[in-house]
């Protein structure tokens, strides 16, 4: 993020309104444009020293470019550490990660070990993904996110075989009806597991709570510049990490619903059309397009549920904030994605 950069004076947050949900899906909309995966190197580089060109007060009109520099940013860079994200791992990439994942875990007719096997891959994306964009504000033990990553699989692993074995015991239902609630069997698993995932890997964050800040007023943010000075951390809080990671946890079971739901009940009704019966071959790339389809428009309209940057009130949150809140009483902190 842009935030990380160097320099005193803030670039704007994005080009477009953050306080409301459609500004919110058009900067996640950059956030994760595949694009900027091909961006190399030298690119980010010249797109950092652009953006912090503008932060040291090099540069004082926001450009198209400047813009642009900050996608390349954004989509790249932690917020937190400053550092590149581990491509795989970035929102950049996770329609493209999760694409082949999605699609071998929706596949019809999946015997006990392609279940099996397919969660476990899901589950370890997942643990990749969490941890790569969590607040580092609050560092993760090796220990923790094997643990973490123990109980999702099993978690995963449990629903997904469980619903299987129930489902087809339900006589009461129609052979239609069973084979539809066979193929919603994956987003059950996905979407239990998945929350839970979030809480597994940045319980350490609930636990030790995440930084949190004041938010400034536009004078105290002049006067920043002037100066020259650093924001410093109001403490660690307890509940605004709570917060963080339950609208995180959220946010995913938002983003796999239509993702796990929509494709495999269209490519059920398809299977029943004489157009995809005298054509078995293309059902896998059929269902590939579905999910990609399906994932590009879900996931910006998934990360904009909640802002990134999250602003409260310093008396939702421990006593020791109260009196400590900037404008409006209000402190803010980094969310995660």
């Amino acid at each position: 993020m842009s935030a990380s950069l160097p320099g005193n004076r803030d670039l704007p947050a994005s080009q477009y309104n953050l306080n409301t949900y459609w500004g919110r899906v058009k900067q996640s909309a950059e956030i994760s444009d595949p694009r900027t995966l091909f961006v190399s190197s030298s690119g980010l580089e010249n797109a950092k020293k652009l953006v912090s060109s503008y932060k040291q007060g090099q540069a004082n009109v926001i450009t198209p470019e400047l813009w642009r520099a900050k996608k390349i940013v954004d989509s790249t860079l932690h917020p937190d550490t400053g550092q590149p994200v581990f491509l795989p791992f970035r929102m950049s990439c996770f329609v493209i990660s999760n694409l082949i994942v999605t699609a071998g875990m929706l596949t019809p007719g999946l015997q006990t070990t392609g279940t099996l096997l397919w969660q476990i891959t899901n589950q370890s994306l997942n643990v990749g993904i969490n941890s790569a964009n969590a607040n580092k504000s609050t560092p993760l033990s090796t220990t923790t996110i094997a643990k973490s990553y123990l109980f999702a699989v099993s978690a995963s692993c449990s629903v997904a075989l469980g619903l299987n074995a129930i489902v087809p015991r339900l006589k009461r239902l129609s052979p239609t009806a069973r084979t539809t609630l066979t193929r919603l069997v994956p987003f059950a698993a996905v979407a239990s597991a998945g929350a839970l995932n979030v809480f597994l890997m940045r319980g350490e964050e609930i636990r030790q709570g995440i930084d949190v800040f004041p938010t400034l007023s536009e004078e105290e943010k002049a006067q920043k510049e002037k100066d020259g000075s650093q924001v410093q951390s109001l403490g660690k809080s307890k509940k605004a990490a709570t917060l963080a990671v339950g609208e995180t946890a959220l946010s995913r079971v938002l983003n796999s619903t239509p993702i796990m739901v929509l494709p495999p009940l269209i490519l059920v009704r398809l299977q029943q059309t004489e157009w995809l019966k005298r054509r078995p071959r293309i059902t896998l790339p059929v269902n590939l397009g579905l999910i990609l389809t399906t994932s590009i428009f879900a996931l910006p309209l998934a990360l904009a549920a909640f802002p990134q940057r999250q602003a409260v009130s310093a008396k939702s949150l421990e006593e020791q904030f109260w009196d400590k809140g900037g404008e409006d009483g209000k402190v803010e902190f980094n969310r995660g994605i």
